[in-house]
């Protein structure tokens, strides 16, 4: 990205290299490529510098707009301080802070904990999903008996959904939700999380 600067001031910006016209004078695309940094800097065109200083993950983070001024003889792109969106559920109000409802049932707006426990939610039935046919095989016949590795792996894939969601409801903060699902590298080369992972499939 590059911006033009006339009078100490961000005039325009290009988020690409295009053709454009300064002071009656057209310049092509490519002097954005094929020109030296102090020949673009020569007609007020600055390469813009990103600062991601309080730029959060917006999965966790709301972030301001980013801000892109001119300032010590460079441009810079940057954001103010981000906030963290909700941890928890809360209801719902109008303007008036009357309590917004749908049918006569309270409108809850769902916080971060109640959606990441959703997609856990999602990804078990998932994993469950191609063994269901020996649950319902078994309830039908009367011979039938599930494999003893699909029902080890069945009650492994609840009990570690059961454990995510504890992990994510003991969350305090949103740095502590993140921190959940953050990889590190360890010692043997491995990345981990400490949410965990999900048991390995059996089919």
């Amino acid at each position: 990205m590059w911006a033009l600067v006339q009078d100490g001031q961000v005039t325009k910006t290009f988020n690409y290299a295009k053709g454009f016209v300064l002071n009656d004078t057209q310049y092509p695309a490519d002097i954005f490529t094929k020109w030296s940094k102090a020949e673009k800097e020569a007609i007020g065109i600055y390469e813009v510098i990103v600062d991601k200083t309080n730029y959060k993950d917006s999965e966790y983070y709301n972030n301001t707009n980013s801000n892109i001024a001119f300032a010590n003889n460079q441009v810079t792109e940057s954001w103010g301080t981000a906030t963290p969106k909700r941890l928890e559920d809360e209801n719902a109000v109008d303007e008036n802070n009357q309590p917004i409802l749908e049918n006569g049932v309270q409108v809850v707006n769902h916080g971060l904990k109640t959606e990441k426990k959703r997609i856990v939610k999602q990804q078990a039935s998932g994993l469950l999903a191609p063994t269901d046919w020996y649950v319902v095989k078994a309830s039908e016949v009367a011979d039938y008996t599930v494999p003893a590795e699909i029902t080890t792996f069945r009650a492994a894939v609840r009990t570690k959904s059961n454990e995510m969601e504890t992990a994510i409801d003991n969350c305090t903060t949103v740095d502590a939700l993140e921190a959940l699902y953050t990889y590190t590298e360890q010692e043997d080369g491995t990345s981990t999380r400490p949410l965990g992972e999900w048991p390995e499939e059996v089919i």
